[in-house]
């Protein structure tokens, strides 16, 4: 019942995305657009037809794969760590890739003013990708010890990297120039507003790729809650999973934060939500997780394009000033039912 009603909320969201903004589009004329676009036999409106073909539909389609490769590289990383405060920014994902971001906005322009393609901002997002994908395995390397990579290890040795490209990305801001400064903090807040159809050809491969393999860990994760030794027994490959998860997780949610930029909240609330919902069985939660990170992100910047319209809000300020307190709306709830059952 639950994964029906977030089918369902999923395309009323889709409907609003592509309805709702500065430019009011009615429903039928939507609905008109999309059919000639698969059929051709439809008349339309081109000035809606422009509106929401080559803006709204490209983002709206972003905001979708985004959302949901956000919540389920958040489900791997809590199944995997066995920790519910884990997120992909434990394993330097979000922090390599503003490291990405970091070097083509300002160090870029500030130290290799004769480095064109460095100040070319079509390379931030190849930028953040490499940034992040550079930083996870870095980590993941301090935290192998003969073949063994121990959670807790991997654990601390984020913090500590995280702290380190967090003062060298301190330093930047503090050598940056206005205009600069305005470029990363506007990316460091996530927005949708780059998404068109080329940066969705792009995405794509990537986030379905990790939605379509991550039920592929569903036993492994499962197995895991009993612990790694358990789990070992059950016939699992425990450090070739640990390996593949941590890959896959950075390769989704690298190409996600270089394309919209920092989204907080995301990875590490949805899941839970889902978990209060349907239980820790990842057969389920990550299906569901993809369908609900989807919505919510959908209907953020559904909110954040109407808000202060024309003009918009940064993403991520929406996803932490209204997920958070219903998260804690939810925990509390759950904390309540526990007390009297």
């Amino acid at each position: 019942m639950v994964m029906i009603g977030l089918v369902v909320a999923l395309f009323i969201s889709m409907m609003a995305a592509l309805c709702l903004g500065a430019v009011r589009i009615p429903l039928q004329e939507t609905l008109n657009i999309l059919s000639a676009k698969l059929t051709g036999h439809v008349s339309v409106d081109s000035r809606f037809e422009a509106v929401l073909w080559h803006l709204r539909a490209p983002r709206m389609v972003l905001g979708l794969l985004v959302g949901a490769a956000l919540s389920v590289a958040g489900a791997l990383m809590q199944g995997l760590f066995r920790n519910p405060l884990a997120d992909p920014g434990l394993i330097g994902v979000s922090s390599g890739a503003a490291l990405g971001a970091v070097t083509v906005i300002i160090l870029g322009a500030t130290f290799f003013p004769t480095w064109h393609f460095l100040t070319d901002m079509r390379f931030l997002p190849v930028a953040a990708f490499i940034g992040a994908l550079i930083v996870t395995l870095l980590i993941q390397r301090l935290a192998d010890t003969g073949g063994y990579t121990a959670v807790a290890t991997l654990l601390l040795a984020g913090v500590a990297i995280n702290s380190l490209v967090g003062a060298v990305i301190g330093l930047s801001t503090f050598l940056a120039t206005d205009a600069q400064l305005r470029t990363l903090s506007f990316w460091t807040l996530g927005s949708l507003g780059a998404a068109n159809w080329s940066t969705v050809a792009i995405a794509a491969p990537f986030c379905l790729g990790m939605i379509a393999i991550a039920p592929v860990f569903a036993s492994l994760l499962n197995a895991l809650a009993l612990g790694e030794a358990e789990a070992s027994h059950l016939g699992f490959s425990i450090e070739r999973s640990k390996r593949l998860l941590i890959l896959l997780t950075a390769a989704g949610v690298g190409v996600c934060v270089a394309f919209t930029g920092m989204i907080g909240f995301v990875g590490l609330v949805i899941p839970h939500l889902v978990r209060l919902w349907i239980g820790p069985d990842h057969r389920w939660l990550l299906p569901a997780s993809a369908l609900l990170g989807g919505i919510l992100l959908l209907v953020a910047d559904t909110v954040a394009r109407i808000i202060v319209a024309p003009a918009e809000l940064p993403i991520g300020i929406l996803t932490a000033a209204f997920g958070g307190p219903f998260f804690l709306f939810m925990l509390l709830k759950q904390r309540h039912r526990a007390l009297w059952s």
